[in-house]
């Protein structure tokens, strides 16, 4: 199809779209509603008639949940959430929700010219905080500006924001201000939306008196019974950039902001009567600014609002600008949303834009209901108008020419709006086809990944996920929608196609069912400072590892084996073996050879290590233990390819010559107590993999008497499966021959950190991996407990075995449990294969155990979408926002510790009261004892001040401006401290010590 008229860069796509309305909380839901022909329109009761202390009964597109928000999810304290107006809050569900729908995250957000238009009215909130006494939070509550300037500040914004106040048409305004602000080149990308809510009898009252209202609860839109609207809470929003951007970014379309207008009717016959010639005018313009004529609209969502004055005006002035002319089986089709969801009045405009778009993307017109007959003022076959009385489909497009609608919304200050809309081009396909693609198999692990701000988030997710677990969108479709989420704290991943049905795999997130292949993590629960890849010695070795991946189609696979390759080429080049071909063959015998196995392990390690890469899992540091300090050499950028196949070789081979006199066991034994027992031999400690566990090496008889020995003491141990004697003194009769085969080793500066367990040190290019470095490699001891904990104490909390079954994992958790000492976050330790899952399915455990725990994956990279992904973001359902009650009155919002009586008590002074009582229950205490008793006082004080009902929501570790603090209230907390610890504090304290737990310390000092 082709436009007539602008460009591609005067067009503006709609490319996300949200709503919460009455019956329908979200697009799908209200897409739902108005094809059935539902309305939502019901009489006040329960609590919403209690929130507004009204009698139960009065008609209205009730909203059920308007006191409800996600107060946590956006970082904002209980007290400062009960001062916003719940529009407020509306709208920043709605935007994030919108945002999301277009799968745009809010890291990417962050400092983009993005613009915030929203058209609200309304003030009634302000009402009831008056009357429950000021607080601090109240200006910005309740100030209109706000609801779009908390939008821009919340999501770090940097394009236009404002509130837009025309009456009626504030909505709509609102988005023509936006698509114009793209336009102009003001933004790159824009959320214009409106919200609407009815939180006191007040304009209620005020609109009976002025005679807007319908006595018998419904907007009969064009139709005889006429009588007044009905009112709508809720409201919409949608995100909007330039076409042409929009088709570079690769996003999927939902329809076209062709051209919009705004006027105004000047003078009438009273303020509020409209003006059908301006009302004309504002159809004519837009239209024009659409490069169309106005008979090539289809349809138009009216302003439609019912009532005997304004209808009959506005069918006039629409049938002027665009229904005359036509022909008469095909007259201009018209409807209102109103008639399902009520007047939203600032948002009702956005509201019919929504209606429209969905409209577009889903090819049908749904009906407008509470129509049965005009009146005789509104002759709709004389004026070339239909009222779309059922749903069907769209009038029949004119040849190439893509179908045209137009969105009025009018205010009763005569501001008018109209916006015309058109069908999204093919380039920016908005529903492409479901169903598998030709790259998906039903054996093909599929990660869905999902993530929430909290538990109950996150199984709310899953099974607001299970009805698209189905035959309309491929798994790898829904996979990409997946990816562009946010990501929060709480995740899970799903890995599908394993076995299972999908479904069964979100039934089980959404209940709480453990399965494998369903991982769940929280990941913001670790402030990883490093990751570490791991590569063992020998151990992880065995007979059919990794067949799996040399064969299976899948993404990682192919990484794998791409790099398998390049090593296996590397190795036959320094003459060594085809290690490609020895996996795949698997023979029984094929690594018994030294010669063999190390080199073959090696490049299994480098081949893992690729894996993690590709999926954006990139080590701050490596670490390797003997043999695998090879891999780790490698993947740092140390050695080259053929360096380190030329060095696993030389290395391989030398061993090999000493290997029939020798043995090595492990135990369970710390150094300093094993060293007595091998005294007066030439045993040797070869390896000390924790502070527990060492490995003994040395000559076969020596090694079994210290075997009988340890039994006979009841000492644990195990004998390795090894006939050499490595890292003791019977390497020495090979080191020159390895020397010479190392050869010369240029110094290299590691691209990635890498710690010698060699030498306890990292590794420069003044500190060389060079052939003598190799040669203290194999001959002494493997300081790898010392390794972990100089890198646990350099910042570095997580740990990842890079083999094909992990052998020193416990090593590595025994060493951090102990070098820790119980201080700081957990360390994180996870393995890459194991023996039991040792093909794609292991690998994609492996990644959804990292990114479960907080790691970053790329997922994206994973599992490539082939073309674009069959679900658009907008097709997956939004975030479950997680309601709390905020309203001033409501039960359980802890109004009654008002940081004004502690201001007041602190502002007196301290009579030392306090502090004697608090230093007699210090006494005797411990020093932990003390420090964990002062913590609870500055947190309960903190939470007290915030609003919070308990102090079990706040972070020691957190910042006061984290946690939600302002100038203010980091004010109050320092004289309500004062006065509940006895002391008085500094006032630089809060700012010098700005956590729970480092304020602690200090009142500590104090109290001493």
């Amino acid at each position: 199809m082709s436009f007539v008229g602008n460009s591609a860069v005067d067009l503006v796509a709609v490319v996300g779209v949200s709503c919460r309305l009455p019956g329908a909380d979200d697009p799908a839901a209200l897409w739902q509603m108005v094809r059935e022909g539902r309305q939502a329109v019901r009489p006040l009761e329960g609590q919403r008639a209690a929130l507004l202390g009204e009698e139960p009964g009065r008609p209205a597109g009730w909203l059920d949940d308007a006191a409800g928000f996600d107060a946590a999810f956006f970082g904002i304290p209980p007290r400062e959430a009960v001062s916003m107006d719940p529009q407020q809050r509306l709208a920043l569900e709605l935007t994030y929700h919108a945002f999301e729908s277009a799968g745009l995250d809010r890291g990417a957000l962050r400092g983009s010219r993005t613009g915030v238009f929203v058209g609200t009215i309304w003030n009634d909130y302000s009402l009831l905080l008056d009357a429950r006494g000021p607080d601090h939070h109240d200006l910005t509550g309740v100030a209109r500006c706000i609801v779009a300037n908390r939008i821009s500040y919340l999501f770090g914004l940097r394009g236009p924001s404002m509130v837009v106040d025309t009456g009626q048409s504030s909505s709509l305004v609102a988005v023509h201000l936006a698509a114009e602000s793209l336009r102009n080149g003001e933004a790159d990308i824009a959320v214009a939306g409106g919200v609407n809510l009815i939180l006191t009898s007040l304009s209620t009252s005020q609109l009976m008196a002025f005679g807007g209202l319908s006595p018998t609860g419904r907007c009969h839109t064009f139709d005889e019974r006429a009588d007044g609207y009905v009112r709508g809470e809720g409201g919409a929003f949608v995100v909007l950039k330039r076409l042409d951007q929009a088709v570079r970014d690769g996003d999927p379309v939902l329809a076209v902001v062709a051209g919009s207008a705004v006027g105004n009717d000047g003078v009438t016959d009273t303020l509020t009567t409209p003006s059908p010639a301006a009302q004309e005018e504002v159809i004519r313009v837009a239209c024009a600014r659409s490069g169309i004529e106005p008979t090539s609209l289809g349809y138009v969502e009216l302003h439609g609002t019912g009532t005997p004055v304004g209808d009959p005006i506005e069918a006039a002035a629409l049938g002027r600008a665009a229904g005359r002319g036509r022909p008469s089986d095909l007259p201009l089709l018209v409807g209102s949303v109103k008639t399902n969801v009520g007047h939203l009045e600032g948002a009702a405009g956005v509201v019919g834009l929504v209606k429209t778009v969905l409209a577009l993307a889903n090819g049908e017109l749904p009906a407008s209901l509470n129509f049965s007959r005009p009146p005789a003022s509104i002759p709709l076959a004389e004026l070339g108008l239909r009222v779309r009385a059922e749903t069907g489909p769209w009038p029949p497009r004119q040849g190439t020419t893509p179908r045209y609608a137009g969105v009025s919304s009018f205010g009763m200050g005569g501001t008018n709006c109209h916006v015309v809309l058109t069908e999204a081009p093919s380039g920016a396909d908005r529903t492409p086809s479901g169903g598998p693609t030709e790259r998906e198999s039903a054996g093909e692990i599929v990660p869905w990944v999902l993530s929430a701000r909290s538990p109950a988030a996150l199984t709310a997710a899953a099974e607001r996920l299970i009805p698209l677990a189905g035959p309309e969108w491929s798994r790898l479709g829904l996979a990409g929608a997946l990816t562009r989420r946010d990501v929060h704290e709480h995740r899970a991943v799903l890995l599908t196609g394993a076995g299972d049905p999908a479904r069964d795999l979100l039934t089980a997130l959404s209940t709480g069912v453990a399965r494998l292949d369903v991982v769940t993590g929280e990941g913001a629960a670790r402030d990883h400072g490093g990751l570490v890849l791991v590569f063992p010695g020998q151990g992880s070795q065995w007979v059919g590892m990794c067949q799996d991946l040399i064969t299976a189609p899948d993404p990682l696979a192919r990484v794998f084996r791409d790099r398998l390759d390049a090593c296996s080429r590397a190795l036959i080049e320094a003459g060594g073996p085809d290690a490609t071909a020895v996996l795949s063959a698997a023979a029984e015998d094929g690594l018994d050879d030294l010669a063999v196995m190390q080199p073959v392990l090696w490049a299994v390690l480098v081949a893992l290590a690729a894996v993690w890469e590709a999926a954006g899992v990139r080590p701050s540091a490596v670490l390797g233990h003997s043999q695998g300090e090879v891999a780790a050499a490698v993947v740092a950028g140390v050695l080259s390819m053929a360096e380190g196949a030329r060095v696993v070789i030389t290395r391989s081979a030398a061993l090999r010559r000493i290997t029939g006199n020798g043995g090595m066991v492990s135990v369970s034994l710390r150094p300093d107590a094993l060293a007595p027992r091998l005294a007066g031999t030439s045993l040797v400690i070869a390896a000390v993999n924790s502070p527990a566990a060492c490995i003994v090496s040395g000559v076969v008889d020596e090694v079994e008497a210290l075997v009988r020995e340890l039994a006979a003491d009841g000492v644990r141990h195990r004998r390795i499966n090894a006939n050499g004697a490595g890292h003791s003194p019977a390497v020495d009769a090979v080191l020159g021959e390895a020397l010479e085969g190392f050869g010369d080793l240029p110094a290299r500066a590691p691209r990635v950190p890498w710690f010698s367990t060699v030498d306890y040190t990292w590794m420069t290019d003044e500190v060389p991996a060079d052939a003598r470095y190799w040669a203290r490699n194999m001959r002494e001891q493997v300081r790898f407990a010392d390794g972990v904990a100089a890198l646990l104490a350099s910042g570095h909390t997580a740990f990842i075995e890079c083999s094909p079954h992990p052998v020193v994992l416990g090593a590595i958790e025994s060493t951090l449990l102990e070098a820790a000492g119980g201080r700081g976050p957990e360390p994180l330790v996870l393995p890459t294969l194991r023996r039991a899952d040792p093909g794609v399915s292991g690998l994609m455990t492996a990644l959804a155990q990292a990114w479960a725990a907080g790691i970053d994956v790329r997922w994206g990279d994973v599992t490539p979408m082939p073309g674009r992904a069959a679900c658009p973001p907008y097709a997956l359902p939004p975030y479950p926002f997680q309601h709390r009650p905020f309203w001033p009155s409501a039960a359980g919002v802890p109004l009654t510790h008002r940081p004004g009586a502690l201001m007041s008590a602190a502002e007196g002074g301290t009579d030392g009261g306090a502090e004697a009582s608090l230093s007699d229950s210090l006494d005797g205490l411990t020093p932990q004892a003390r420090r964990s008793k002062i913590l609870d006082v500055v947190r309960r004080t903190t939470a007290e001040l915030l609003g919070h009902i308990g102090s079990g929501e706040l972070e020691s570790g957190a910042t006061f401006l984290e946690l939600g603090m302002d100038s203010v209230t980091l004010v109050e907390l320092r004289s309500a401290l004062g006065r509940a610890v006895g002391v008085r504090l500094p006032s630089v304290v809060l700012f010098d010590h700005p956590t729970p737990a480092t304020l602690t310390e200090v009142v500590l000092g104090l109290l001493d």
